[in-house]
């Protein structure tokens, strides 16, 4: 890996790092970029099929999130899993739209950043409340000895939700 790219992983771990003129390998593997393409691509399907296993699974074990407005990161698959999926009124997203702005791997490690763009459905007894918001994300990730891409971390920001 090249210097660069270490300390920009470096900064992304600590939630530094949120704009796109951070240093990195300019060479990388068409067949990488597009893997990295696909997982992001697998966790749109994911989300929008309600599939909270699917969702997970495209995570590393230890992976962290940083999420939007100031929350605390939540780290590890269990976290994530009651963060995402905790008991509660029906939630189902019904759009997510993502564009990617720049997709680069370096050796066992990548990133995805870009725009998304989400809208999702609350049941509350018989009203359903309708939500959105679009925003920036950041994905770092890292290629495992089974030759598999996972998500180590996640970044996104946005306004607040949007009641549409």
């Amino acid at each position: 890996m090249t210097a660069p790219f270490t300390r920009w992983c470096g900064l992304v771990a600590s939630a530094l790092v949120l704009e796109a003129g951070c240093a990195h390998s300019p060479a990388t593997e068409p067949s990488s970029t597009d893997a990295l393409r696909e997982v992001h691509e697998a966790y749109r399907r994911a989300w929008l099929a309600n599939d909270q296993e699917g969702v997970l699974r495209l995570f590393d074990r230890g992976a962290v999130l940083l999420p939007h407005h100031g929350l605390a990161p939540v780290v590890g698959l269990d976290a994530i899993r009651q963060f995402w999926f905790a008991p509660g009124p029906p939630t189902k997203i019904t759009v997510l739209e993502l564009d990617y702005d720049e997709i680069v791997a370096d050796g066992p490690r990548g990133l995805v950043r870009g725009r998304s763009r989400v809208q999702w459905t609350v049941q509350r007894g018989s009203e359903l409340e309708r939500w959105g918001n679009s925003g920036t994300f950041l994905t770092v990730l890292r290629r495992g000895d089974d030759g598999v891409w996972r998500i180590t971390h996640h970044v996104w920001d946005d306004p607040p939700n949007q009641r549409l």
